[in-house]
């Protein structure tokens, strides 16, 4: 037996009782309960076509979403009410921004759970990147491992395991033990990873533009509503209010990412952060060596580990990339607020008070917001968010709101670092000179 890569109990072999076998147990999967499939849906779950198991991932995220509370539906007169905002802050923005598209973009009102699928299918090309060169190192430590004898032999596992094994389309042939179990539970880690961060996210969204992430779909307006009223709860805010400064918020995230390039930019940027992960097999293992897939204590463990699987990644190629997203985002945060405080502090007596409870509840994502950071390398913290606002005020008193709009023209109007601590250099570099002073 301890020539097997993992240990194998024979008494915890369900199939003499006529019960479905489950070769991952519980998996510790939030919501996910195996013992209430037959073994063909059991298969359909856990295979992956790809890289990321999504379906778990999708599981996963909605259930963490729900926080154990029910999807309730939203009252019709609500969504007009939230439509209404919407409108009225588009509007405002517009007239402002000159980015006229967002008087027509599609408003959404949802739940915590629409919203943690639309971020999964906005993020599925950065996270199926991010398995494609964990696998693709692994592939490489066995082959090398295969070639100084160190090969596995799967003849050793017993037929109770090796038949679901072969069901799923994993062959350990030829690996070596630790690097077929990654092999084998790195689609599920990275899906049961991925839905938990997003879910956690979700549970805690206010808008569809909380956080600067990626996103495919059209721009718009996006309210969560239980989330909003929870929200209002605790801070004791007037419902319309914290309502309307949420509509200007989206309203002006919405025409940022209405100019051609923002989007692209922003997961093109992220996509070539994750490219340059660069995968340490050796301290993968000293993290997951002891990971044993029949326990499902050690599945649920292995998964609430996001800085382990990603902190043994990063590598210096990725410094480029960091450093643009990090600029792209912080004019990003910085320009969205500047906006809103110039269309809303008119509008909203209690504007500070609102303000500073959405950005503390923004920048305090917890391991969510780490799972972001390391994942996608964008850190909105209390001093991102502050520089961003610092540069973006710096424009204005200089060159007024005209001025800072030009940030979006093109790509190449990106502040730099040093531009970003000091707008003066910004400015000079784009040639756009400084009002006198009266």
């Amino acid at each position: 037996m301890s020539d097997l890569p993992f240990p194998i109990d024979p008494d915890d072999n369900p199939s003499d009782s006529g019960a479905a076998f489950d070769p991952f147990g519980m998996l510790g999967i939030p919501g996910f309960d195996p013992t209430q499939m037959n073994l063909a849906d059991l298969m359909r779950i856990l295979q992956s076509d790809g890289p990321v198991n999504w379906e778990i991932a999708k599981q996963t995220a909605e259930y963490v979403a729900l926080d154990g509370s029910d999807d309730s539906s939203i009252p019709s007169s609500t969504v007009a009410e939230l439509i209404e905002l919407a409108r009225i802050a588009s509007d405002y923005v517009a007239n402002e921004t000159g980015v006229t598209e967002v008087l027509s973009a599609p408003v959404k009102v949802i739940g915590a759970p629409e919203w943690a699928r639309l971020h999964l299918d906005s993020l599925r090309v950065v996270l199926e990147t991010l398995a494609t060169t964990l696998s693709g190192s692994l592939e490489a430590a066995q082959e090398i491992d295969s070639e100084n004898g160190l090969a596995f032999d799967p003849t050793l596992l017993p037929p109770e395991l090796a038949g679901p094994l072969s069901a799923l389309g994993l062959n350990m042939g030829g690996a070596d033990p630790f690097g077929g179990i990654m092999k084998m539970i790195a689609p599920i880690l990275l899906g049961t990873q991925a839905g938990s961060m997003i879910g956690t996210l979700a549970r805690n969204a206010l808008g569809r533009y909380d956080l600067p992430l990626p996103t495919t779909d059209a721009p718009g307006p996006t309210f969560v509503l239980a989330n909003l009223v929870k929200f209002e709860s605790e801070w004791s805010i007037e419902p319309r209010d914290l309502r309307l400064y949420i509509a200007l918020h989206e309203a002006v995230h919405t025409s940022i990412r209405f100019r051609p390039w923002v989007q692209s930019a922003l997961a093109r940027i992220s996509n070539d952060y994750v490219s340059g992960f660069d995968i340490d097999v050796a301290r993968l293992e000293e993290q997951f060596g002891g990971l044993d897939p029949m326990n499902p204590e050690s599945i649920a463990a292995a998964a609430e580990q996001p800085d382990a699987i990603l902190g043994a990644m990063r590598s210096p190629r990725q410094e480029p990339s960091a450093r643009a997203l990090r600029c792209l985002v912080i004019a990003m945060v910085g320009y969205g607020d500047c906006i809103l405080e110039h269309l809303a502090k008119p509008l909203l007596p209690e504007f500070g008070k609102i303000h500073e409870a959405v950005r503390r509840h923004r920048v305090d994502q917890g391991d969510s917001g780490r799972f972001v950071e390391n994942l996608l390398g964008i850190r909105l913290d209390r001093d991102a968010v502050l520089l961003g606002q610092s540069f973006c005020s710096g424009i204005v008193e200089r060159v007024g709101y005209s001025g800072l709009h030009q940030l979006w023209e093109s790509e190449s109007m990106l502040p730099t670092p040093s531009e970003l601590e000091a707008p003066g250099l910004w400015l000079a570099r784009i040639e756009l000179p400084e009002e006198p002073s009266v």
